[in-house]
């Protein structure tokens, strides 16, 4: 357990450290319209550089990403079959999988898997 808590706070101190130094390193522009303005070789932009984006594609994207993370934590599982006892085992992947299963029904009760609104 003191490993754990050790690990724990280790990792804390480490981010707030981080988070720290990027704050105070990080250099403050100042934003006017030339330096907001896209460049075009001294010449007046035709249109606006920011084009809109759908939330649709950012939504399956993170989606994406999520269940590719899952197949690289699902892979090892299988390896440890041999090392753990079955019922221990079982008990990680049905918890794991349920965990899985209650994030999807989330995702479609909010909609976010439907593309046509």
């Amino acid at each position: 357990m003191y490993k754990v808590f050790t690990s724990v706070m280790m990792a804390l101190i480490i981010s707030m450290i981080l988070i720290m130094a990027c704050s105070l390193i990080s250099k403050k522009s100042i934003l006017d319209r030339e330096k907001m303005s896209p460049f075009e070789c001294g010449f007046d932009p035709k249109s606006s550089s920011r084009m809109p984006f759908s939330i649709q594609f950012f939504l399956i994207a993170v989606l994406f990403l999520i269940f590719d993370i899952e197949i690289v934590i699902i892979l090892p599982l299988i390896i440890t079959l041999k090392i753990s006892t079955l019922k221990m085992w079982f008990m990680t992947i049905s918890t794991f999988t349920m965990i899985l299963l209650m994030g999807l029904y989330h995702e479609w009760n909010n909609g976010v898997l439907e593309w046509a609104k």
